[in-house]
């Protein structure tokens, strides 16, 4: 029976992406796990895995389409022999709603692993959603085998043509009637009418969105209306840091091949990573059910890409020495670049930092990258006139802001946090143990 394959969802964020290539032509066959293309996300390029086998009939979306929306269909899969449809297979939704099929599997791709969100061992996500293919999901409904009762044996657990032949052999039990609603539904509310588009009537040349670009427009705009930012700003010396590091890229600089050369932001991961595993508090998310206190010290770090912006992460960062942080930040900076980071490289965190200092800025406050709690804004180090023991002296200073969710670091704890960072870096000794 035909199938659509479905543009996938590939990042929690992606709702239409760049078909960059197919790595499959029509008329060749295709078995579950094979790479049958690539996809450009709002994140990165990535490689896109079938969950079914069968034969490529049709190639609906071809090479270098871009602005594909998550779920419309770009191929037809048949089974050998078949005819191939001439405008690709029939929607694999039955005409009304069926026991066996959840709402939220609209979403899901049909012939397309889409590893967000990922589905446990048993083919369901942390929301109890089976994820099973469409031919699966017919073939369930004609036997009567309820979904949720079976381990799925596909990638990454989700329900395949073979889960279900088995099941009909082996006996699944089938699945029970779903009760008719006691009440009637309640219509939905009518949409918020956006507001109007500007008028530009200056003369302007315009530049086409990315995926990538929408997607900083829509979260940043959603982090700023439902978050409830309070910002703290501290002046930390940077002299001791600045001396360490020059005395530790010295000495690296002897070893040849296998040298290191720190950065400043390097250090400053370390020291924002220290002081979360003393003070956890920060290292968290909101929840309607509680705060999420983080075990590990995950750090995000904002790396600017020629579409925008970028977050990989710097995982356990407390637990790594500098040399450590150094070469994985160096790595996982030029692959952002290159738009090669793998999801779980940028999916998830506990704390962000964007430093632009490089730039000269002087003084910044950055948006909170939800649902983490806070992120670190460092500016530029800069000689300043400082007064010690009551005399002017000139020292190396940077100003960093830490912007915090107000529903989970109330501003004495942001404060605690930001003083306990600035010892931290004017006392970079900590950093070596």
């Amino acid at each position: 029976m035909a199938t659509n394959i479905l543009m996938p969802a590939l990042s929690p964020t992606m709702t239409e992406g760049t078909l960059a290539r197919w790595l499959k032509k029509e008329g060749d066959s295709i078995k579950a796990g094979d790479v049958i293309a690539e996809i450009e996300t709002d994140k990165a390029t990535m490689e896109v895995e079938a969950v079914d086998e069968g034969v490529l009939g049709r190639i609906l979306v071809g090479d270098g389409t871009a602005g594909v929306k998550v779920n419309d269909p770009i191929a037809v899969l048949v089974e050998a022999g078949e005819e191939v449809p001439a405008a690709g297979a029939a929607p694999a939704k039955p005409s009304a709603p069926s026991p066996d099929v959840a709402k939220p599997e609209a979403t899901t791709p049909a012939s397309v692993a889409a590893p967000v969100p990922a589905p446990q061992r048993n083919g369901h996500d942390a929301n109890q959603r089976v994820f099973a293919s469409p031919l699966a999901r017919r073939m369930a409904k004609q036997a009567g085998i309820d979904l949720s009762r079976l381990t799925g044996s596909g990638p990454n657990g989700r329900i395949v043509r073979a889960d279900i032949e088995a099941a009909s052999k082996g006996g699944v039990p089938a699945a029970a009637p779903q009760a008719a609603p006691a009440t009637a539904a309640v219509p939905e509310a009518a949409p918020a009418a956006k507001p109007a588009a500007p008028v530009l009537t200056a003369p302007h040349r315009l530049v086409p969105h990315s995926t990538m670009r929408k997607v900083i427009a829509r979260r940043l705009t959603e982090a700023k209306q439902t978050v409830p930012h309070f910002y703290v700003s501290m002046d930390i010396t940077l002299d001791a840091l600045l001396k360490l590091r020059a005395e530790l890229n010295a000495k690296s600089a002897k070893d040849g091949p296998a040298a290191f050369k720190l950065s400043v932001n390097d250090l400053l991961i370390k020291a924002a990573a220290i002081t979360l595993r003393r003070i956890p508090r920060v290292n968290a998310a909101w929840t309607d059910d509680g705060v999420a206190l983080f075990d590990d010290v995950d750090i995000s770090v904002a790396v600017s890409i020629p579409d925008g912006l970028i977050t990989p992460i710097i995982r356990r960062a407390d637990q790594k020495g500098l040399a450590a942080i150094s070469t994985e930040m160096k790595d996982l900076g030029a692959r952002a670049k290159a738009g090669k980071l793998k999801p779980e490289e940028f999916q998830g965190g506990g704390f962000s930092i964007s430093n632009m200092g490089m730039y000269g800025v002087s003084e910044f406050a950055a948006i909170i990258n939800p649902p983490q709690a806070a992120i670190l804004a460092v500016a530029a180090g800069e000689q300043r006139p400082v007064v010690r023991d009551g005399q002017l002296a000139i020292a190396t200073v940077m100003t960093c802001t830490l912007s915090v969710d107000h529903r989970v670091v109330d501003g004495a704890l942001g404060a605690e946090w930001l003083a306990e960072f600035r010892r931290v870096v004017e006392d970079p000794l900590s950093l070596m143990l």
